[in-house]
């Protein structure tokens, strides 16, 4: 019973994931100034840490990555995985660099890009960018709460 409660405690953002995506998604977050466990929501949002998922849009790699994003980014494969996601991280930079400390619109503008996010004058309503932004949200909360279970704060 006791073993149970301690195995529910411990972040699902990371279990069982191998310790160089880890790195990676430590590492790379503070070179850009962007919250780790940010970066952990949106992985375990877009790919369930899958470094080879693929959207229908064409998103791939842990970040899931369009071609182009990666190729403004420097990303030359989107399946490495610390390439994936050093690239990502780059790009979150750039978009708070473009759209404001506001966590919500850039991840509305990680989503839907910065340009139709700023076309609406950064309100976005369309309802999957929305839900995106909550389910992103939700995750980063838990991880959140989490923290202190994992012996870390950020």
């Amino acid at each position: 019973m006791r073993l149970s409660f301690i195995f529910m405690l411990l972040p699902l953002c990371c279990l069982g994931q191998p310790s160089e995506q880890k790195r990676c998604a430590d590492q790379w977050p503070t070179s850009f100034a962007i919250d780790r466990q940010l970066v952990y929501a949106i992985i375990e949002a877009e790919s369930a840490w899958n470094p080879h998922a693929v959207s229908v849009a064409g998103a791939a790699g842990l970040m899931q990555l369009m071609p182009a994003t990666a190729a403004s980014v420097g990303v030359r494969n989107r399946f490495e995985p610390c390439e994936n996601i050093r690239g990502g991280v780059a790009y979150l930079a750039s978009l708070r660099s473009i759209l404001g400390e506001d966590i919500r619109l850039v991840l509305a503008g990680y989503n839907a890009g910065p340009g139709a996010v700023q076309a609406k004058r950064l309100r976005y309503s369309s309802e999957p960018v929305t839900a995106y932004v909550r389910r992103v949200l939700a995750i980063y909360r838990r991880i959140q709460r989490e923290a202190p279970f994992r012996g870390g704060s950020n």
